[in-house]
């Protein structure tokens, strides 16, 4: 078995000494030393990804509650896609390092990572894989049945994205269709058929995903241009905050009507506007230095679709 290096504790860490996109090396340093590297590559060092993919499963939920209310079983559901998320977002991230382990090496932000770094081989990085794939394998077990068969489509997707960067420049939209898939999962789970409105919403938050996950590429746009990866970031190029807030504008429009169509009422169009200007504080947020405030932007996003539970929760209990 290959050794593994443990990581540094924080405190005395310097930024040569750990992967430069850790936001956690406190938490990660307190694991043990054999367990450090598997969870930076599950990425439990950076949660804002379970919360961006968990958060459209309950989104999803709410909007399939609007008229019915809340029943104590959604509360189980929430649990198991909490657990799925975590899962599977560390499934995926581990898959995207596996087949990015070349690129990654070449970037500045991501060449500490513990594949192009060493601290885990390739092997034991599959074997990590299959680990998280099992348990995300067990909470689908638990789905109703056709929630089970909306889940199934959902893996060509995550098989996929790693090769989006490759061969298209919207890698983006990709991601979008992908990391949103739980709101149809959990539409499907808590009111038993794929609904348009269900459909429109998750467009929506497809369209979401474009736009925060642009401004997450702009730390690498420069190293990408260098070795060839397309992204929306650079696709957009100077005008890329307006393509950010064109895709927020365009997330808006599509949730506010899978909302009311689900009907949400004039709490469902509150909590649309809220998400919009929350979107179009971002892009004042960005406007300094779009490239070094990007990652604290980002992260904000968490908060954009807080906005999006919280209301669809209180207008499906009203």
């Amino acid at each position: 078995m290959t050794e593994i290096t443990p990581l540094p504790p924080a405190p005395d860490a310097t930024q040569s000494d750990r992967p430069a996109d850790m936001a956690l090396p406190s938490l990660i340093a307190r694991l043990p030393d054999w367990a450090q590297p598997y969870a930076l590559l599950a990425r439990w060092d950076r949660p804002v990804g379970i919360w961006l993919l968990f958060l459209p499963c309950l989104i999803g939920l709410a909007q399939m509650r609007l008229l019915s209310g809340f029943a104590w079983p959604d509360l189980l559901f929430a649990g198991l896609f909490l657990i799925g998320a975590i899962a599977m977002r560390g499934a995926g991230c581990t898959w995207n390092d596996i087949q990015d382990r070349d690129i990654d090496a070449e970037v500045e932000r991501t060449r500490g990572r513990p594949l192009p770094s060493g601290l885990v081989s390739l092997n034991q990085a599959y074997g990590f894989l299959a680990g998280q794939v099992a348990v995300g394998f067990l909470v689908w077990l638990t789905l109703p049945g056709i929630a089970k068969i909306v889940a199934v489509f959902a893996l060509p997707l995550v098989a996929a994205y790693p090769y989006m960067k490759r061969i298209t420049w919207w890698p983006q939209a990709w991601l979008g269709f992908t990391f949103n898939w739980g709101a149809l999962i959990a539409g499907t789970a808590v009111y038993g058929s794929l609904t348009g409105a269900n459909i429109l919403l998750y467009l929506g938050l497809a369209a979401w995903t474009v736009a925060y996950d642009t401004i997450y590429a702009l730390q690498d746009a420069e190293d990408d241009a260098m070795i060839g990866v397309r992204s929306t970031a650079r696709l957009f190029g100077d005008k890329v905050l307006t393509g950010v807030f064109s895709f927020h504008l365009i997330a808006t429009v599509l949730i506010a009507a899978g909302i009311s169509f689900a009907g949400g009422g004039r709490l469902g169009a509150v909590t649309s506007l809220l998400f919009l200007g929350h979107g179009l504080y971002q892009i004042v947020q960005l406007r300094p230095d779009p490239t070094r405030l990007a990652l604290g932007v980002f992260k904000q996003n968490v908060w954009s679709g807080l906005i999006l539970v919280v209301g669809l929760a209180l207008a499906a209990l009203v």
